[in-house]
């Protein structure tokens, strides 16, 4: 199979064993959310669809307490050890959630539903930001222009199997034990973690490599305080709220649809397991031949500005037919613009920062920057709501606000090219005696 996918993106052959496990990884890790992601939407909209602004305070809540916890292992344990243990503490969660799933029932089985809407948005964002700054330590800034589109596909592709898993499974067992599932799938991941670290160290950048296995060290909230300082990572910030704030929008319409639409629990969940089936193949097929070419003819910068053009044109587009089918569409379509460009080019931009910054400040990033876009999103659209503004009104606010995000998606992939070019490469920026140099030139 790798050698095949070899003669579809440009992949080394060298690359092909390194690539072939963080296929699996990745694979792994995203069949694990998408197994638990229709149980956690319908465990959202069965405790009121009101009530979604409320949980997404909490996932704010709590992804700004987990954060430090997780700057404290990068921290003080080397690479793959930080990395499983976050892992596995998820894995231990999901057992608990089903026990306490299984034995509950009326209102309390609502109130854990609504616990683990939460918990699983902090999931989804902790494991797949630690993924990417995984990405970005082993792969030099060159691969990841080859490389980060094909891997996003592995990503889909699991995906892809926990939607299936989910929507034909729901209707013949209780979805609860669908989380075994997920646990064991997490416990996979974790076993290409520490294959995949094995094996990068024969690469040709072994030097490298080998020295970032290091402790990373420095202080719990070194992510945070680089985050606020620095111009370069307060653009990637702004990137992400832009793209939050209009995906909640989008998110509440979805909601508000299937609510008014389905009535029992078992077809909500098969329903969004297979909108999520619909976006990911759409996604699969774009990151195999979409993102290396764009990088290749048309730059980074202009790739950034991808998605929140074709988010100005589809708002638009629904301020003048605001239909159910195009919100879907549209949603669809965009979700997969973000998975096969969007968050592969904006990975990208991680690579010229140094290590600290991949792991601290990106997580921050990650989550709490994410979250807080949600909540601006949802809060802003229960206001406008609240204050008689419909689809279509929305539809047309969303406009302006992609059109800031186009810009600032330009200004980022200009800023990140100057950076590129003024490292020697990023890959072994803190492994060259010049690593002093180009901390202190933190951009």
């Amino acid at each position: 199979m790798l050698r095949l996918l070899g003669r579809v993106v440009d992949v080394k052959r060298e690359e092909l064993p390194s690539l072939g496990w963080t296929w699996l990884y990745f694979y792994a890790v995203l069949a694990s959310y998408y197994v638990m992601r229709p149980i956690r939407d319908e465990a959202g909209v069965a405790g009121g669809v009101d009530n979604l602004p409320w949980l997404w305070t909490g996932t704010l809540i709590a992804v700004s307490l987990s954060n430090p916890a997780f700057a404290a292992l990068v921290a003080r344990l080397p690479r793959v050890k930080f990395v499983s243990w976050s892992y596995r503490f998820f894995a231990l969660n999901l057992i608990v959630f089903f026990f306490v799933l299984r034995a509950s029932s009326g209102a309390e089985n609502i109130w854990v539903g609504r616990v683990f809407y939460v918990w699983t948005a902090v999931f989804n964002l902790f494991v797949v930001s630690v993924f990417w700054a995984f990405m970005t330590d082993i792969f030099t800034r060159e691969q990841a222009k080859r490389l980060f589109g094909i891997i996003s596909a592995a990503g889909t592709l699991g995906a892809m199997t926990g939607s299936i898993l989910t929507a034909t499974l729901a209707e013949h067992i209780p979805p609860v034990f669908l989380l075994l599932v997920s646990a064991a799938l997490i416990e996979l991941g974790v076993l290409s973690v520490r294959r995949l670290s094995t094996l990068t160290e024969r690469l040709r950048e072994v030097r490298a490599v080998a020295l970032n296995e290091q402790i990373i060290g420095g202080s719990v909230v070194a992510g945070i305080r680089n985050a606020l300082r620095s111009p370069y990572l307060l653009g990637i910030s702004f990137y992400m709220l832009m793209f939050t704030i209009l995906s909640t929008v989008l998110y509440f319409q979805q909601a508000g649809i299937v609510d008014r639409t389905f009535s029992d629990r078992a077809a909500r969940t098969v329903f969004f397991a297979r909108v999520d089936l619909l976006t990911n193949a759409l996604a699969f097929v774009l990151q195999l031949f979409a993102f290396g070419n764009l990088v290749k003819f048309i730059g980074i910068t202009l790739t950034l500005a991808v998605l929140p053009a074709v988010s100005a044109a589809g708002f638009a587009l629904l301020g003048m037919y605001p239909t159910v089918a195009a919100v879907v569409v549209f949603q669809a379509v965009r979700r997969a613009g973000n998975f096969a460009v969007a968050r592969p080019t904006r990975e990208v931009l991680f690579t010229v920062l140094p290590r600290e910054d991949r792991y601290k400040a990106k997580n921050f990033i990650d989550t709490f920057v994410y979250r807080l876009g949600d909540q601006i999103g949802a809060w802003s659209q229960a206001a406008l709501g609240a204050a008689g503004l419909g689809l279509i009104g929305m539809a047309w606010l969303a406009v302006p606000v992609a059109l800031l995000w186009l810009a600032n998606g330009l200004w980022l992939g200009r800023r990140q090219e100057r950076l590129a070019a003024a490292s020697d490469p990023p890959a072994v920026a803190q492994a060259s005696p010049a690593a002093d140099a180009f901390v202190a030139a933190r951009p």
